[in-house]
């Protein structure tokens, strides 16, 4: 997946020869401006700046992370940041035995379904990429009762991060909390008819349905009714102002934030300005 984005991740020579090996087996790809493609928004965020997104929701450090991907690049360096955010870090290889995911291993689709069942059945959904599996997954759990997937406004949450170093942890937090107003799944958050049908099918349909799960009784939970929502996944770009993934032309930011965070908002409300581990975080 980082290949095929085209950004730089930080890594140097060694991380530009590896990913540019795996992109020219690939001829029809463009050729990547790894600066463009992060001010664009098109670039997925580190696990570390995932990790600092949801705490700057109002996630704390008790909340459980599943995170649905293959292996990760960068390993556990890459993923020491966010474990150090959410100790209770989970993944296919942590709740299963070997000999549980043996039948599963040999198939990479086969894993993949795994990550869906889980996606799919957590109480928030965090994707970090505009994949096939993730416009699916959104558009499900939409459609059954409707269930958050919480979509990082990366064209914004960019700048944030680049300068994030010279804020306070509540200016940080109270930033994210603003460019994230319209990117966090809440119910007609995206107008009717905007994006592809399978991500955001019609509100009518999304209702109707609410109705007909309600009259069917089964061992899954759908609905917007958990009140403790304890458990977030998050699937391995800006997005514009229109709550929608970006188009490959380059766009310009509009710049207008006003009124993008509504802080009657309970779901994610700032964590207290004197976390001494988060300060600490943003001053490394």
């Amino acid at each position: 997946m980082l290949a095929f984005s085209g950004c730089d991740y930080g890594g140097g020579e060694k991380e530009q020869k590896e990913l540019g090996t795996i992109r020219r087996r690939w001829k029809t790809l463009h050729r990547s401006n790894p600066d463009r493609q992060r001010r664009q928004g098109k670039c997925p965020l580190t696990p570390e700046e995932v990790g600092l997104m949801l705490r700057a929701l109002g996630y704390g450090s008790d909340v459980h992370i599943y995170v649905a991907s293959g292996e990760v690049y960068g390993g556990e360096e890459t993923l020491a940041p966010l474990k150090a955010l959410f100790p209770n870090f989970h993944s296919k290889d942590t709740i299963a035995t070997k000999e549980e995911l043996e039948p599963f291993s040999p198939f990479s689709s086969r894993m993949a379904a795994l990550d869906f069942i889980v996606c799919d059945e957590s109480d928030v959904f965090v994707t970090n990429n505009n994949g096939n599996m993730a416009k699916i997954l959104a558009g499900r759990r939409r459609y059954f009762g409707h269930k958050p997937t919480i979509r990082p406004n990366a064209k914004k949450l960019y700048r944030l991060f680049l300068n994030r170093n010279n804020l306070t942890w509540e200016v940080f937090a109270s930033s994210v909390r603003t460019f994230q107003k319209g990117f966090m799944g809440e119910p007609k958050e995206v107008r009717p008819g905007r994006g592809g049908f399978h991500e955001n099918p019609s509100t009518c349909i999304c209702e109707d349905s609410v109705t007909k799960v309600e009259k069917t009784s089964g061992p899954r939970k759908f609905g917007k009714d958990n009140t403790n929502r304890k458990n977030v996944t998050n699937n391995d770009q800006d997005v514009d102002d229109e709550s929608e993934w970006p188009d490959m032309d380059d766009d310009e930011d509009q710049g207008d934030e006003k009124g993008m965070f509504n802080e009657t908002i309970s779901d994610y409300e700032a964590l207290n300005s004197e976390d001494p581990e988060l300060e600490e975080i943003l001053s490394d």
